[in-house]
């Protein structure tokens, strides 16, 4: 028995925060009935075509579900969704702002349709506050955060290259959303859940948050490097090529001057005789270092480092990563179908003994329409006059 069987979500979706939420609630075998518009469907499924005509968003997000296709606005809308409501134990939604409440979703209705129904509401900026009603994008929240602050070089402050908020969005409510099923399996009761892009990456912004705060300074934009840790980042090696290493404490770091830089007098030197030395004086210690690397071709150096016992890591591009040793000894790779034949997909990061995740199609748009719509008892004459009126 999968973990989530018999759990059923509906998820009024789109884009990734909620998405990436669902996706690995079907991985754990939960049921989810993903609600797409007509015609168009969720617009993660236009971002681009790249997976053999299919968006990369989507084939990343949508494994395992079923996809219910509804006009919200249709006058039978609200009944199918009543429907469904009473049958299901998650409701997640991550819709623009107030859009839930004007298509008649409000909590208040959901409950009294489904008094132990748990309802995950994903936003922006939160249901209150002078910023309720904002429209809040990846890149914006970013902004707001104060990630781009210390993200970049010192000239030029950068985004992350991948959906930070939304994927700390989707994680929250997806982590919200197991400890709401783990509660109301003690107390039989549903939960309401609210998680905002701003304050789920905020948690992430703790270390710089507190370092600025209670410091008086933001740490420096410092490209690959770490901002408060030397050395601890990129160097190059004789062959032109970088090696990544990080160096976490006093032991550590005489071992890299003894073994890596093969000359342990440096380790006393006043200058680098502790972190915040090292930071001090990271010109003079880098000279020191850039020395010895540049004698060194890449993989002697990571010989030493590995030797040592020195965290390091080659900088790898994304199709270096698709191709990773380590993943491919641990047979992380599986194939999914799609509408358009198979693609390969990651397994989930949690290994669980004796539990294989739940790895099934993507749906091509309101494939399941038809069966959820006669599960909830309504006729196939029903159905058909709704194709006919592009309500489905």
């Amino acid at each position: 028995m999968k973990p989530l069987e018999g759990v059923t979500v509906l998820a009024l979706e789109q884009a990734v925060a909620a998405p990436f939420a669902t996706r690995q609630l079907a991985d754990l075998g939960a049921r989810v009935i993903k609600i797409e518009r007509p015609k168009v469907g969720d617009f993660a499924r236009s971002y681009d075509q790249t997976v053999k005509g299919q968006s990369s968003h989507f084939i990343w997000l949508n494994r395992s579900k079923e996809s219910l296709t509804i006009d919200l606005k249709h006058s039978s809308a609200l009944e199918i969704l009543d429907r469904l409501i009473g049958k299901i134990d998650v409701f997640i939604q991550n819709l623009a702002p107030g859009a839930v409440e004007r298509l008649g979703l409000s909590n208040d209705r959901l409950k009294k349709i489904n008094p132990n129904l748990i309802i995950c509401n994903i936003s922006g900026y939160g249901s209150d506050g002078p910023y309720s009603l904002k429209k809040a994008y990846d890149l914006l929240i970013q902004c707001e955060s104060g990630v781009m602050s210390v993200t970049g070089t010192e000239e030029t402050p950068s985004k992350a290259g991948i959906s930070i908020a939304d994927i700390a969005a989707g994680m929250y409510s997806y982590s919200g959303i197991l400890t709401a099923l783990y509660q109301k399996e003690r107390n039989g009761k549903g939960s309401i859940l609210e998680v905002s892009m701003l304050e789920a990456l905020g948690e992430w912004m703790g270390f710089p948050a507190y370092f600025t705060h209670y410091g008086g300074d933001a740490p420096p934009r410092t490209g690959a490097s770490h901002a408060t840790i030397f050395p601890y980042g990129p160097f190059l090696a004789g062959d032109k090529k970088s090696v990544f290493l990080g160096i976490q404490n006093e032991r550590e770091w005489r071992l890299f001057c003894a073994e890596v830089l093969e000359d342990p007098k440096i380790a006393d030197d006043q200058r680098f005789s502790s972190n915040s030395r090292r930071v001090s004086n990271k010109a003079s210690l880098t000279s020191t270092i850039d020395k010895v690397f540049s004698k060194l071709k890449a993989s002697e150096i990571i010989e030493r480092l590995d030797g040592a016992q020195i965290a390091n890591a080659r900088l790898n591009s994304v199709d270096e990563f698709w191709n990773h040793p380590q993943l491919k000894a641990r047979k992380r790779w599986k194939k999914v179908d799609t509408p358009k034949g198979e693609v390969l997909s990651l397994i989930p990061p949690v290994t669980m003994d004796k539990i294989t995740p739940v790895m099934n199609p993507i749906p091509s748009l309101g494939s399941h329409t038809e069966s959820i719509l006669v599960e909830l008892g309504f006729t196939k004459d029903f159905v058909k006059q709704l194709y006919k009126d592009g309500a489905i």
